[in-house]
Parts: structure tokens; C-alpha cells; sequence
């Protein structure tokens, strides 16, 4: 607003957006500086979340290729040695290890299982559940926070447009001129945060979903995973 009058005085209104931020008054000011907070905290975010689920993938897919090569459970808990650590395997390896303590020596072929009563099929599926929640909520960090910049930032931006149309009002009225070329600059400068809340706002909220919806898949992925280890249980006697 400083930079808007003074401009104005000289004859010229503000003629480029860097030229309303860099005179905006305290309030815009105090609002712009929180958005580019929140647009840095936003970026972090995506690449942060970006660059997990890449390695999830490639993990998983490693998982995939190996269990795909094996004939048996016990060749896949063998084989996961040589992997590096990955969702998959902690599911996987959380059932086998529920499993190895029901049936001692069912997996390793030392003798023959009696079958697993209703009872412990139950306890294996929450065993298997539960690692599957906390692999999701890891997978989850940070999604909130690219909500919550995603819902706010226009608010933001709107509220530092309302007090900057506030205080154009009031130094028109002050002035005593009522004419577009002393109401326009103020206005003009007023709507600057509504754009950069807005442009805070659209890659958090693309973000967000896009990275909901492949953690969405990643879930049902698990939980495919984990149907078919018990099915595979099945399969091969062992319940």
C-alpha cells in the first residue's frame, strides 16, 4: 500500500505484481510471508512422499519377483535374507513368524501340522493386520499436513484480500477521492494474496490425492498379500 501511493505520486500505479508485494502493508505482508511458509513446507512434502512410494514400489516389486520364483513358503522367508527391508516382507514375515510359533517345525518340513483351529486363523489375520496398519500409517506421514495447507491457504489468501480491501476503503475515505484510479491499485494489491494462497494451495491438493489414492493402493495390495499367504498356508497343508 506504502509502495501503491507512492507510486501514484509519482504518477504511476503499480504495474506488476512484485511491485504490489513488495508494498504491501503490514498485514498482507505478515500473511504473504506465512503462505511462502506454507508453500516450502508443501513442496518438501511432495518430494518427501514422492520419492517414498518410489522406493516402496521398486521394493515391493522386488518382493513380488522373488516370491514369484519360489515353490514354497519357507524358500521365500529363506530368500528375504538378501532383500532389503520393505513392507511386503515385514507383513510376510510377521505371519510366518505367528505361524512358526502355532506349528513349531510345520515350515521347516520337520514334522506334520495338526491344523489350525478357527481360533488361530483369527489370530493370524489381526497379527498380519496389525503390521499392515502400522505399514499404512507410515506410509501416511506427512498427508495430513498437505491437507491441511491444501484447505487453508485460500482461506489465508482471502482473509489478507478482505483487510486489504479494508484498508483501501479506509485510505480512500481518508483521501477523499473516490476515482478508479485511486480505488483500482488498492484493490489490485488486496486480491495478491487470494492468487498466492491459491497458488500455495492447487499442488497440495494435487498432491494430497494423488498420494491418497496410491496409498489406497498400496493397502489393498497388503491386503491381498496377506489373503493369499494364508491361502497359500492352505495350499501346502499347513493349516
Amino acid at each position: 500500500m506504502i509502495l501503491a501511493t507512492a507510486l501514484l505520486a509519482q504518477g504511476r500505479p503499480p504495474e506488476t505484481a512484485l511491485d504490489m508485494i513488495l508494498g504491501a502493508d503490514l498485514p498482507t505482508s505478515v500473511v504473504l510471508l506465512v503462505l511462502a511458509v506454507m508453500s516450502f513446507a508443501s513442496w518438501i512434502l511432495i518430494f518427501w512422499k514422492a520419492r517414498q512410494f518410489q522406493t516402496v514400489h521398486r521394493q515391493g516389486a522386488r518382493f513380488f519377483e522373488t516370491v514369484s520364483q519360489a515353490r514354497t513358503l519357507d524358500e521365500v522367508y529363506r530368500a528375504l535374507v538378501g532383500l532389503p527391508d520393505s513392507p511386503f516382507g515385514r507383513v510376510f514375515r510377521s505371519g510366518m513368524n505367528f505361524f512358526g510359533e502355532i506349528q513349531p517345525g510345520v515350515l521347516h518340513g520337520e514334522r506334520t501340522g495338526q491344523g489350525l483351529s478357527l481360533t488361530h486363523l483369527e489370530a493370524l489375520r489381526m497379527v498380519m493386520e496389525k503390521e499392515e496398519a502400522e505399514e499404512r500409517d507410515t506410509l501416511a506421514e506427512g498427508l495430513p499436513w498437505l491437507a491441511i495447507i491444501g484447505s487453508i491457504s485460500p482461506l489465508l489468501g482471502l482473509m489478507g484480500t478482505v483487510i486489504g480491501i479494508m484498508n483501501a476503503f479506509l485510505g480512500i475515505a481518508a483521501a477523499g477521492s473516490a476515482n478508479i484510479g485511486a480505488v483500482a491499485p488498492g484493490v489490485a494489491q488486496a486480491l495478491i494474496t487470494t492468487v498466492v494462497g491459491l497458488f500455495v494451495a492447487i499442488p497440495a491438493v494435487i498432491g494430497y490425492n494423488h498420494f491418497a489414492s496410491r496409498l489406497d493402493l498400496f493397502v489393498g495390495e497388503l491386503d491381498g498379500f496377506s489373503s493369499e499367504f494364508i491361502g497359500t498356508l492352505a495350499r501346502e497343508g499347513k493349516v
